[in-house]
């Protein structure tokens, strides 16, 4: 059975215990201290403020978008503004609809349930979270085979705050049930400047305006990876540099953490390397492009892909994965030019 998990420890599993301060530390309180998402954060104040006058909960809320963007940070914004508390579980973590059942029937009036990954529940418990959306109920089966009965449940009023990278995968009457979804773009580099010189202040790093930019620049429109970056360059300012993080020290050391002028890592690079050195840019398949970069197909599809066919380096069709002239460049190389199709000779009919 799953049990409720306290909001600062819901980080990346590998992250130390310094690394889970420091990421709980960074994130917003409050709606006024959470950087871009304009439209979003505009939805939500509404929300809230029409709950608050009408004293009920608001709706179920579902936030979708790429990892990293705060959907986390957000979830737990909604229930200090609410000043309820905040329940934190995982999809996965949701295997029985009992799983479900013991963790709705212990909140209290008002809380705030958050399932992060809402889109990998199980069936059985999903089928169980429709009831206690609606109702705010569940139905506790005791017994099994044609004996068994269903004793129902009353559940107190509660908001669930679903996020998903994947809202493609939710169920139709899943997604249906909640009355407010949001999809959360990935930010402008003005706006991860922004997030930049916030978590700079916190953690009492000197970082001057160009230093910013560049780090700005190379995060993929993610403030969590611009947070990490912006740690990993303040050890190589402090090591290698007098402890200033301009543009010289940033580019220095992102260049050590192999982290190109456009975000791209390693992995990245090699799977743009293989497309074009190794296939000719495509068409590829995707299982023969990750055996050529010694990952698993999930791994380049959900962590490499993303990014490169956002940032319009390679396209997915049909026959498989291409490079596009931008990539090529990228590499510093010469796309290739159109081969000409010349009519097929059939020689002579007779």
């Amino acid at each position: 059975m799953s049990t409720p998990q306290d909001p600062s420890a819901l980080v990346r599993p590998e992250a130390g215990e310094e690394e889970r301060l420091v990421e709980a530390a960074l994130r917003p309180r409050r709606l006024e201290e959470f950087i871009g998402q304009e439209r979003v954060r505009e939805q939500v104040s509404l929300v809230l403020e029409s709950a608050r006058r009408r004293g009920r909960p608001p709706d179920h809320m579902l936030l979708s978008g790429a990892p990293g963007l705060g959907k986390t940070s957000l979830a737990m914004i909604i229930a200090a503004e609410l000043g309820s508390g905040l329940r934190i579980t995982s999809g996965p973590a949701l295997e029985r609809a009992g799983d479900l059942a013991a963790l709705v029937s212990g909140l209290q009036a008002g809380e705030v349930l958050f399932i992060d990954e809402i889109h990998r529940i199980a069936r059985p418990a999903e089928e169980l979270l429709y009831v206690a959306m609606e109702d705010f109920r569940v139905d506790v089966v005791v017994g099994k085979g044609p004996g068994s009965t269903a004793i129902p449940l009353e559940v107190a009023p509660f908001t669930l705050v679903g996020a998903t990278t994947r809202s493609g995968l939710l169920t139709g009457p899943l997604r249906d049930r909640f009355g407010f979804t949001a999809h959360m773009e990935p930010y402008s580099p003005a706006e991860l400047e922004r997030v930049l010189v916030r978590s700079a202040g916190l953690l009492g790093v000197d970082l001057r305006a160009d230093g910013a930019t560049e780090i700005a620049g190379r995060s993929r429109g993610t403030p969590r990876i611009a947070n990490r970056l912006l740690r990993r360059v303040r050890d190589y300012a402090e090591v290698r540099a007098d402890g200033t993080v301009d543009r010289p020290v940033a580019r220095a050391a992102l260049a050590v953490y192999d982290v190109d002028e456009l975000g791209l890592d390693r992995l990245d690079r090699e799977v743009l390397s293989a497309l074009v050195h190794r296939f000719g840019g495509g068409p590829v398949g995707l299982s023969t492009l990750a055996v050529a970069v010694s990952e698993e197909p999930g791994t380049v599809e959900e962590v490499a892909e993303p990014f490169l066919v956002r940032s319009g380096l390679i396209v997915r069709t049909s026959r498989g994965r291409m490079a596009t002239p931008a990539a090529w460049a990228h590499l510093g190389l010469r796309p290739p030019r159109p081969v000409d199709v010349l009519p097929l000779d059939l020689g002579d009919a007779g």
